[in-house]
């Protein structure tokens, strides 16, 4: 059990925080201040500011997020007893939302009002001072000591999200995903040369077992197969579905040698039980193992890809033939399914990275509100109507989505449990 929670803390931090690192780049890149980098949800367990950023790990491993001025705001509001630390030049360099002991250092007040995006000022009353009203100027790089102890920096407003422009807004959005992608290409080729081979998907021959209709009939490993009773063969899983189809059924080869030779075989598969009862053809060979350097390079790129089809086909499904959640997997999926990573080794935990890197990059990028792909959807609504939607409007939307996601994470997490543990 505990090498299970490891493997999925390892797999599922690796992932998020590449995630998140894809929006933080983009994001400072942009000139957007960065105020968190957070591992995680709810209670924080650890903390490290460096520069304008908080960098925290909290309780829940269930995601991540990076927390955008302009997006969340520090919860400070008119009324609220807060502590003021200034600087030399008298201007406040921190407010201390805390409610503890107050620092010799600081000055305690009521806040009345304040302005930390373009006038930079917080106004209040001194403690004891009832019907005096102070007002203070405020540093552009002032810090905020939320009631969590998390410190952040306020965001004047030309430093927000929102004044990026829409070109830099949209790289921000969409550098999450593409970080995925990127990372199970890293995976998938990392794995390539760690293995020393790939599997080859086109309808190349690899082993020959011993005793087999296919060493009988001289196939060799390197040799390519055509077709099958004239019938084109594209791939080796085509080839083992034909030949799976015939069993004890005599069928002409068509099979292109390493020399470039063409021979024609008639070959008999053999017939054996799949395990389930059922019958099947087979001639006894194994998938080809491609060795050379490109073959590995460009296996992150051919693995990736095919994975990004079966996803694409399963959504499509639920277009064509309903939806079902039992195709959607959440943590507790994912947690289940590490135990039998864990048991896999290196190896699987690598297939694993780039198998769930994938999944996150394309869930991340479809138009629902308050995902990645929603964002990037506003985005290219506001480019075609040539200014953005009302912040009000925005709100309303991303929380529908949030909505509709955290009611969706329930039912397939409820789903996951029954399936791995109740059943």
């Amino acid at each position: 059990m505990v090498k299970t929670i490891l493997v999925f803390l390892l797999v599922f931090g690796i992932i998020v925080i590449v995630h998140e690192f894809g929006h933080f780049y983009f994001a400072k890149r942009a000139g957007i201040l960065v105020r968190e980098f957070s591992i995680g949800f709810g209670p924080k367990l650890f903390y490290h500011r460096k520069g304008e950023t908080t960098y925290t790990v909290r309780l829940l491993p269930v995601g991540g997020y990076v927390r955008m001025a302009g997006y969340e705001e520090a919860d400070l509001r008119a009324g609220m007893p807060v502590s003021l630390f200034f600087n030399e030049e008298n201007k406040v360099e921190k407010i201390d939302l805390q409610n503890k002991l107050q620092n010799v250092n600081s000055i305690p007040i009521e806040v009345t009002n304040f302005d930390l995006e373009e006038k930079l000022f917080i106004e209040g009353r001194i403690e004891g001072q009832a019907d005096e009203v102070h007002s203070y100027s405020v540093t552009r790089t002032a810090l905020l000591v939320e009631k969590d102890g998390t410190i952040l920096q306020i965001a004047p407003k030309d430093r927000q999200f929102q004044s990026a422009s829409l070109i830099n807004r949209m790289l921000t959005n969409f550098a999450g995903p593409l970080n995925n992608f990127i990372l199970a290409i890293i995976a998938f080729s990392l794995l390539a040369f760690i293995q020393g081979y790939v599997p080859s998907s086109e309808a190349l021959i690899g082993e020959v077992q011993e005793d087999t209709p296919a060493a009988e009939a001289n196939v060799e490993n390197g040799d390519r197969i055509l077709s099958i009773d004239n019938t084109e063969i594209d791939s080796f899983n085509q080839m083992v579905t034909v030949v799976g189809q015939s069993p004890e059924t005599e069928m002409l080869f068509t099979i292109e040698k390493q020399n470039g030779m063409i021979v024609e075989k008639n070959i008999t598969p053999e017939s054996v039980d799949d395990g389930q009862g059922n019958q099947i053809g087979r001639i006894g060979v194994q998938t080809y193992l491609d060795r050379s350097l490109s073959s590995k390079i460009t296996y992150g790129f051919t693995q990736s890809w095919q994975i990004i089809s079966q996803i694409v086909v399963i959504l499509g499904s639920f277009l064509t033939g309903g939806f079902s959640i039992d195709k959607l997997g959440g943590p507790v999926a994912i947690f289940a399914t590490s135990q039998n990573v864990a048991q896999a080794g290196l190896f699987g935990i690598i297939s694993f990275i780039g198998y769930l890197s994938v999944n996150l990059g394309i869930m991340n990028l479809l138009p629902i509100p308050a995902l990645d792909g929603g964002k990037l959807l506003l985005n290219i609504v506001e480019g075609i109507r040539r200014k953005p939607i009302s912040e009000e409007k925005e709100g309303i939307i991303t929380l529908i989505g949030v909505g509709f996601l955290l009611v969706l994470m329930l039912a397939v997490t409820w789903n996951d449990i029954q399936t791995f543990f109740l059943n």
